[in-house]
């Protein structure tokens, strides 16, 4: 039986909750804030309802701040360092929120509050997306452990913003890449104005489309020049730009990890870079650290894996003595290798397994923005060659 009593203009009450088995005593639960109360009585009603059908459960007066610590905690003891780090970040952005408020005071009107604050502030979507992922892995952890009944992010919306048609129509350049005589432009100036080791590094990204960091993370035992292949097991982690304090992780899907089938003229190239590299290891010896890597520093701290922002410096660079006027990363070379494969009319399950990308929706979304820059390429090419013959 429910007991009601009234503080200043709000209503509150108590329910005897049962025994606790530790320590033999009586336990009670009590809520309060009600502006009637008819209002405490109704929820009290649900209380003792939940009592009687043991489905009752205590919420703690933990803070949200105090439980992610030990959250983050637990979770860093299973998941990769990449993965820890983006987490973090995103609790950062709950913190700033909940940080201070106990974790069973959270309501779904708040956490909704949460997400449509962001998406105002400018937040991307997978931004927000990330944050929600994160939001619910910690109120389900909460829940799991009876620290709260119910989790806040239960039917939470992340706000998307409506784009124009302005909008939507300059969106359509969002994938760069290179044509195939830009691609040879570009790769002959890596070998006639390349810096150390520019034109096999360049050249194995254009013809094997790996990511950059699984090209910075390539090792001699990766590749194996009698059968003409590569082995990409591993990328590159190094968020503080440290020379040796970088990380090998494992790739994120299963399918990430595969064998390339490489063109035997690339496999060439590579010997001869390796030959250049024993010869580096031999002159400077001490002073080269021999750690494997296929594409490691050539000038300071030799053979450390470069800096991704190093192969991105020099592919500007190359760009710009190749004259391809174009806003181009070392990524871009992954979408003209697929480009260049739809061009040579290979199906989409094996661009899918050649890049490794874990979800073929991935693939797809790639293969039909290119192949939709190559329909108007054709009718461009058409118009300029029917242009003149014909009065329209």
């Amino acid at each position: 039986m429910a007991n009601f009593r009234k503080r200043g203009s709000k209503w509150y009450f108590q329910i005897y909750t049962g025994i606790d088995p530790s320590t033999g005593r009586k336990k009670f639960t009590s809520k309060g804030g009600f502006k009637t109360k008819k209002e405490a009585q109704m929820a009290a009603v649900e209380v003792e309802k939940e009592v009687f059908e043991n489905t009752y459960v205590q919420e703690q007066n933990i803070t949200f701040q105090e439980f992610t610590l030990e959250w983050i905690k637990n979770y860093r003891e299973t998941a990769k360092i990449s993965s820890v780090r983006n987490r973090q970040q995103n609790l950062d952005h709950l913190n700033r929120f909940f940080g201070n408020k106990k974790i069973k005071d959270i309501t779904r009107k708040q956490y909704q509050a949460l997400l449509a604050s962001l998406h105002n502030a400018g937040y991307a979507f997978n931004t927000l997306d990330g944050i929600h992922a994160t939001g619910r892995m910690v109120f389900r952890k909460a829940v799991e452990f009876n620290i709260i009944k119910d989790s806040p992010c239960d039917f939470a919306k992340i706000p998307r913003k409506v784009e124009t048609v302005e909008e939507v129509e300059s969106s359509k350049g969002e994938i760069k890449f290179m044509e195939k005589e830009e691609l040879i432009r570009f790769l002959n100036a890596a070998k006639e104005s390349g810096i150390d080791k520019d034109y096999p590094m360049f050249l194995t990204l254009a013809y094997s489309g790996l990511r950059v960091g699984e090209l910075i993370a390539l090792k001699w035992s990766d590749i194996d020049m009698d059968k003409k292949t590569l082995r990409v097991t591993k990328t590159y982690y190094n968020p503080n730009n440290s020379t040796k304090e970088y990380q090998l992780l494992t790739p994120k899907t299963k399918g990430s990890i595969r064998t390339l089938k490489m063109d035997a003229g690339v496999i060439e190239v590579l010997q001869k870079h390796k030959e250049h590299q024993d010869y580096l290891i031999e002159k400077m010896k001490n002073e080269y650290t021999q750690l494997d890597f296929v594409f490691a520093k050539e000038v300071q701290n030799l053979g450390y894996p470069e800096f991704l922002k190093t192969v991105n410096t020099h592919m500007r660079r190359l760009l710009k003595i190749s004259g391809i006027d174009k806003e181009l990363t070392p990524h871009s070379l992954r979408h003209t290798h697929t480009s260049l494969l739809i061009e040579a009319g290979v199906g989409v399950k094996e661009i899918q397994q050649r890049l490794g990308h874990g979800d073929i929706n991935t693939t797809m979304n790639i293969y039909a923005h290119i192949t939709e820059n190559m329909e108007e390429k054709a009718s461009q090419k058409f118009s300029e060659l029917m242009r003149g013959s014909l009065d329209l």
